[in-house]
């Protein structure tokens, strides 16, 4: 019998002795005694010590509820300041790249004009998209290492003992709630986690300056000849590169990071066991890699500060050495190559991209059955599309679209809450308004409206939908309103029924003017481009379940390269394989 039962052994074998003993010599000589011999062997409760029990129960409940959401919470702000990093990088080095393609068919001004047209928001929401759907297999691992040093560091601040081999014992933190508890409040008081450009990382001079000289290198015998490459060329470069970056900026932030890393966010919340056991698993797992790096780099100057785990969950904390990690290779596997293995093995990155080609192969599918009427299946299509790729909003989207179409309203609505968790869209907020509607939440269908006019302002289907859900204001007042909404002369200018007229009667804010370019717009500024991935080819496995629950198993995080795959060609969207096109 394990140690920490055998003392209900023992004293079940002393009672039945005093027992004995007591029926022999002493029967009726000591009631007490007697009373407690009875008690052990009936069985009934003592509310001293189950109070005593329960009570040390829920406070270890407290203290690991505690932990798993500090855990989650400096998760999401790992997530947001690690991918602004992402999104520095990607407006030093790929935006200057895409003024180029852009120069090259419309001339230097062309950006500058079309910085915010809703083709290049959408080349940028694809990207994006790509890149947070693998915020869970690139964040997580850094994240937890970085919160188990925070309370390793809190642990040895207040005299807690650490096993070198199994780590931090959450039961040591017991005395220590209060603090732990304080921190959490600051987590929890602390703004919701936005992406934010890295204010240590300086300005983007270099990126211009890139963009500058490339110009001068391509266009040099333009510069000067008049037309589109006058004396103002840089002014326009500079202009479109600053307004390129602005919008990039803005895309960014219709994305919410706690709709992301469901593999950790799940098993901080659903699967997080509440009896300690859970947080001692995290001490095993962690303690050997982060009293490693302790010993080979030391603990660094200026990242000793209290609650400070190498820069995790700290608000608004930044250094220099704070990499971009979406442009390294997904393989964790690190060791060597397995003996007689002739081909390079599979790695984790390859298998999130055959995660996503099965996932687009079954949308396509559902897309098919959509056109042709069968919703149901279609369902079915889009939903094995989203079991594959959970972080991919736009499988919702169509999930959504389906279900409208068999007027499943609560099903609509609940597929169009799970998309917009992630990513808050026009379509998202425009299909929920029609769901809403359809029940009779006319309040809801009104506010999701007005978040889809908020990122489209001139969608005419969501301006004219809000229109007719919105009372008519009495015919006194229309004449003031038509007068009042962009002035006299505009509003005479449209009918009087026209929805962009009631912008004070429909709540929304006027459309502002685009502010004014110190250079005037061309004929070729007019012209419309379109952003198109490449079409990439790539070895997929023939079973991928099998590869995955091979991956799932070695430690090496690697397929073996005698696995059976097949050429598959497929759009990846991202921020090198795309080209930009005009269109025919």
């Amino acid at each position: 019998m394990p140690a920490k039962y055998s003392h209900v052994k023992k004293r079940a074998a002393s009672a039945r002795k005093a027992n004995n003993a007591g029926h022999n010599q002493h029967a009726h000589s000591n009631p007490h005694s007697h009373a407690h011999i009875h008690s052990h062997r009936d069985h009934r409760p003592n509310p001293l010590i189950d109070k005593s029990i329960s009570q040390a129960m829920s406070a270890v409940s407290e203290l690991e509820r505690c932990i798993a959401r500090m855990l989650l919470l400096r998760y999401e702000q790992d997530i947001a300041r690690l991918f602004s990093t992402r999104l520095f990088s990607v407006s030093l080095v790929h935006l200057p790249t895409l003024m180029m393609r852009c120069i090259g068919l419309c001339g230097p001004g062309w950006v500058a004009h079309n910085a915010d047209s809703e083709d290049i928001k959408d080349f940028f929401r694809s990207a994006i998209g790509m890149d947070m759907r693998q915020a869970g297999e690139r964040v997580a691992t850094k994240s937890v290492l970085w919160s188990y040093t925070v309370l390793r560091h809190f642990a040895l601040s207040n005299g807690v003992a650490i096993c070198r081999k199994r780590g931090l014992h959450s039961l040591h933190l017991l005395p220590y709630f209060p603090a732990l508890r304080a921190h959490l409040d600051a987590l929890e008081a602390a703004p919701s986690p936005k992406f934010a450009k890295p204010t240590h990382l300086g300005p983007l001079t270099e990126g211009l300056e890139a963009l500058e000289e490339a110009c001068v290198l391509k266009y040099g015998s333009r510069i000067g000849a008049g037309g589109a490459w006058d004396a103002s060329w840089r002014v326009k470069v500079r202009v479109g590169y600053e307004r390129l970056v602005q919008t990039l900026w803005r895309v960014a932030h219709e994305f919410d990071v706690r709709g992301y890393g469901l593999v950790l966010r799940e098993k901080l919340t659903s699967k997080w066991c509440e009896c300690g056991c859970s947080t001692d698993h995290l001490g095993e797992v962690c303690e050997r890699t982060v009293s490693e790096e302790e010993l080979e780099s030391g603990v660094r100057s200026g990242k000793q500060r209290e609650w400070d785990g190498r820069g995790s969950g700290v608000y608004g904390w930044g250094t220099e050495e704070e990499e971009d990690i979406w442009e390294l290779e997904l393989d964790f596997g690190g060791g060597v190559e397995r003996a007689g293995a002739g081909e390079a093995e599979m790695t984790v990155g390859e298998l999130t991209e055959w995660r996503y080609i099965k996932a687009e192969r079954e949308k396509e599918l559902g897309n098919v059955a959509f056109k042709k009427g069968d919703y149901e299946s279609a369902i079915q299509h889009y939903t094995s599309a989203n079991e594959i790729e959970p972080e991919m909003p736009h499988y919702q989207l169509n999930l959504a679209a389906a279900h409208l179409k068999l007027n499943r309203w609560m099903e609509a609505e609940a597929a169009c809450d799970k998309a917009l968790s992630q990513h808050k869209s026009g379509k998202g907020y425009f299909r929920r308004a029609r769901a809403r509607k359809m029940q009779g939440h006319v309040d809801g269908a009104i506010k999701d409206l007005r978040g889809a006019l908020h990122l489209q302002p001139n969608n005419p289907e969501a301006l004219a939908e809000l229109a007719s859900l919105v009372p008519a204001p009495p015919l006194g007042q229309q004449g003031q309103m038509q007068a009042s909404a962009n002035g006299s002369r505009e509003a005479t200018s449209r009918p009087a029924g026209s929805a962009h007229l009631n912008y004070d009667h429909l709540h929304l804010p006027k459309p502002k003017p685009p502010k004014p370019l110190p250079f005037a717009r061309g004929e070729r500024d007019t012209r419309k481009l379109k952003f198109l991935p490449m079409p990439v080819s790539l070895e997929m496995p023939v079973d991928l379940a099998s590869a995955e629950a091979f991956m799932a198993e070695s430690s090496k995080g690697k397929v073996p390269a005698s696995t059976q795959v097949r050429t598959e060609s497929f759009s990846y969207p991202g921020w090198e394989r795309y080209t930009v096109q005009r269109p025919e």
